[in-house]
């Protein structure tokens, strides 16, 4: 899983950045282009390694203790269970790790974001490791993510079967990259983001991801015209850092890949990737704190965060994001952004891998599904069940699917309904209607409507038109509410 990134930024997906590995496994395995996460980090890793929408898997920033995880479950099934990179699901404080979640071993950072050279509250299991970055001058928490996950790969027993989970906190915030990965992409963006928007739009039409008819949702009114941009400079900076993230996280992937092969289990391994929410378009203010922010570098110089365009992003010293402009350009075609329920915020890239399993490859899965989706299917094709009962009751049901069946090339029928409520954001899909609205600071809003099989953009809002669907859509989304609040409650 990668973390605040866009639905067209990787190669397969229409994007320019350099992604040959992920490419790779899209061209030898499936690609689900109707695939949902939520619109924020933990509330994704909870979905997605529970099976349940996030109101009933979440409890106080952690793991809603009657929700068996897919580590617990095939750990009982006899799997060997490693993870790492980003938990994000510790609570606060930070007291509950992976080990306490069905994770033999875990490598890599308890909270949400971090210094890619100084992460902070990096450990080893339960072990606080922050001595081995400060020792390491060529320490980046990329590439150890992918160092740790391909070693966790070769140290396993070869006669028990490996359930592991890769969790890169690329290219979420910060701006981090090593300066010889930016450097490939110099120049790269000088074209600014509205023809960028428009060349992604038509690799994405020429892949067949999106309708060949299909518009550009209208650039984000914070966002000016690049020609108006001030600071074009500074902004060609900032995207080419975000593209050296994600090709280095590519390359750790190829890593991974690689050590799979070694050992023999590549046929036999079932690989997804998606990430947990589309692009960020937060920008980075210099009096923000937190404990993911250091003062100081490892060497002792003073860290200059916030997104200002007298200083370029990328090395130790700097703590920046790459905004709205550029988070636009991510989501194309779609509008809005992390923290949201609008497309922009919600549909990511998903692609399935695994040469013993899946037929017809290099397949567009047009499935409506969605990251509560991984569990079931992993369940299925592992013949792994889940107990009847855990230490507090009964477990949760699961609210996903198995979405096995396209592995073989049947059409599934996917869901009617998904359910959206996290942050800024409120949603229903239902079959070819989506109901949303957005919280714009503390102001009540309406709700929008949308028929996505004509509007998938959601350009054009009928809900004055539709008065009538929009009560009945309404009035799924606080039924699926309320059962989803009845069922987290603890007893």
């Amino acid at each position: 899983m990668a973390d605040d990134m866009g639905y067209s930024d990787l190669g397969c997906f229409g994007g320019e950045i350099q992604t040959p590995n992920l490419d790779r496994l899209a061209d030898g395995g499936l690609r689900f282009t109707n695939f949902y996460s939520e619109n924020m980090c933990w509330v994704s890793r909870a979905a997605m390694l529970t099976g349940v929408y996030h109101k009933t898997s979440m409890v106080e920033n952690a793991l809603h203790p009657r929700c068996v995880t897919l580590a617990e479950a095939v750990r009982a099934n006899g799997y060997q269970t490693r993870m790492s990179g980003k938990w994000h699901l510790a609570g606060k404080p930070y007291h509950i790790y992976p080990n306490d979640r069905g994770f033999d071993e875990f490598y890599g950072i308890l909270g949400g974001a971090a210094s890619f050279f100084a992460p902070s509250s990096l450990c080893r299991n339960r072990t606080n490791v922050e001595a081995e970055e400060h020792s390491d001058p060529d320490y980046y928490f990329t590439d150890a993510v992918s160092h740790e996950a391909s070693r966790m790969i070769r140290e396993a027993a070869t006669d028990r079967p490996l359930f592991l989970s890769v969790a890169y906190t690329a290219a979420h915030w910060p701006l981090h990259a090593p300066e010889k990965d930016v450097a490939a992409y110099e120049g790269k963006y000088a074209m600014g983001w509205d023809q960028l928007r428009k060349q992604r739009l038509a690799r994405m039409k020429q892949i067949g991801l999106v309708r060949d008819d299909l518009t550009l949702s209208p650039r984000h009114s914070k966002v000016p015209s690049w020609q108006t941009e001030p600071h074009r400079e500074w902004q060609q900076r900032r995207m080419e850092v975000y593209a050296a993230q994600v090709t280095v996280m590519d390359r750790g992937i190829g890593r991974i890949l690689e050590a799979l092969q070694q050992s023999g289990r590549m046929e036999n391994t079932l690989i997804f990737f998606t990430i947990d929410n589309g692009g960020c378009h937060v920008e980075y203010t210099p009096d923000r704190k937190g404990d993911y922010l250091p003062e100081t570098t490892r060497d002792g110089r003073p860290v200059r965060p916030g997104n200002l365009p007298e200083i370029m992003p990328g090395p130790e010293d700097t703590y920046q994001s790459y905004g709205h402009g550029w988070a636009n350009v991510s989501n194309t075609p779609y509008r809005l952004f992390k923290q949201y329920d609008h497309e922009g915020g919600i549909r990511t890239p998903m692609i399935a891998h695994w040469p013993n399993g899946i037929e017809s490859t290099g397949r567009l899965v047009p499935t409506v599904s969605h990251l509560i989706d991984i569990m079931p299917t992993v369940l299925e094709v592992t013949d792994t069940t889940v107990p009847e009962q855990v230490a507090e009751g009964a477990p949760v049901n699961m609210d996903g699917i198995s979405l096995a069946a396209a592995f073989s090339g049947e059409s599934i029928a996917g869901h009617e309904t998904l359910f959206f409520h996290h942050n800024k954001g409120q949603a229903l899909r239902h079959g070819q209607w989506k109901l949303v609205k957005a919280k714009q600071n503390k102001k009540k809003t309406s709700w929008e409507l949308y028929n996505l099989k004509q509007d998938p953009t959601e350009q054009r809002n009928v809900a004055d038109q539709m008065p009538q669907k929009v009560q009945e859509l309404a009035a799924i989304w606080g039924a699926e509410s309320d059962r989803l609040a009845t069922q987290a409650q603890i007893e």
